[in-house]
């Protein structure tokens, strides 16, 4: 989750009066435990009420930070500015076929592309079908994308798909998003991004990037992933559809970034909570008119 009131509400959370009191409180506490009990009991009560104080705050940022939904002519300008910008986005994970693909996604949970491109760089020359990742065996999955996260529930996942894949669907990859789904370690965005990439079907596949940036200005809003991708599929002209994911998650990664967003660069310029836009609304509402100076 992101945004552009988020970044400053759910950083300012950790680091509150009500955090510092909580630690202090605890250390007293705890002052004649064992020093291994006194870290851990001090540990996991802390992160408990960090994850509360954190959970609130997204919640509070999510409600300010969701604008309002662009009309249809605002829409189509947004987006014809991107294809003209790059007619084809790409996406950034490798990968040689249907199968290598479905496993990339799989892996980029909780993992950025580029970890995941440098994991499956040797994997994906000597196992690049379900058979051959059988062959090649749970253990030696492991060694290969042990750099990433959760690459021990990941490697079994892979193993376990590829297992689903050659015995129900003779090595091949499905194309229904209910299939993919059945898979082990497949959700509905990674469906998505195997449909879209692999078979050219405009399915939304709605990561952080997206959610922040559909919020931030209007182009597809919404409390929740099913919500944007609804507003995606609804908002957004057909003739955009295919590369609308692409060109957002782009957008989100390098320019709508959560912290320090690029407004200056960017191709929309009329996002509710760029500087400018941000700088235009004090002016109109400040008495005397005098523009503020721009953050």
């Amino acid at each position: 989750l992101g945004g552009g009131s988020m970044s400053g509400s759910c950083g300012a959370a950790t680091g509150s009066p009500v955090m510092s009191g909580f630690k202090k409180r605890n250390r007293l506490q705890f002052q004649h435990d064992s020093p291994a009990r006194t870290q851990s009991l001090w540990l996991t009560q802390s992160h408990m009420h960090q994850n509360r104080l954190l959970l609130a705050s997204v919640a509070a940022c999510i409600n300010d930070a969701m604008a309002k939904q662009l009309d249809y002519h605002t829409i189509r300008e947004i987006f014809s500015r991107f294809e003209a910008a790059e007619a084809e986005p790409k996406g950034e994970l490798d990968h040689t076929n249907a199968y290598t693909l479905v496993v990339a996604v799989a892996l980029s949970a909780q993992a950025t592309d580029v970890g995941v491109n440098r994991a499956t760089k040797e994997l994906f020359k000597i196992a690049d079908t379900p058979q051959k990742m059988l062959d090649l065996g749970e253990e030696e999955v492991i060694e290969h994308i042990k750099t990433i996260g959760l690459y021990r529930n990941k490697a079994k996942n892979v193993i376990k798909l590829s297992r689903i894949l050659v015995d129900d669907y003779g090595g091949e990859v499905p194309n229904s998003r209910g299939a993919l789904e059945s898979l082990p370690g497949v959700g509905r965005k990674t469906a998505n991004v195997v449909l879209n990439m692999w078979w050219r079907y405009p399915a939304q596949a709605v990561d952080t990037h997206i959610f922040r940036f559909g919020n931030r200005s209007g182009v597809c809003p919404g409390k929740d992933v099913v919500a944007v991708e609804r507003a995606i599929e609804d908002q957004i002209p057909v003739d955009f559809q295919l590369h609308a994911h692409h060109w957002m998650i782009l957008h989100g990664r390098y320019v709508c970034k959560a912290r320090k967003p690029l407004c200056g660069t960017c191709l929309i310029r009329a996002c509710p909570s760029s500087p400018s836009a941000a700088a235009q609304h004090a002016t109109r509402s400040r008495p005397g008119g005098r523009r503020m100076r721009e953050q």
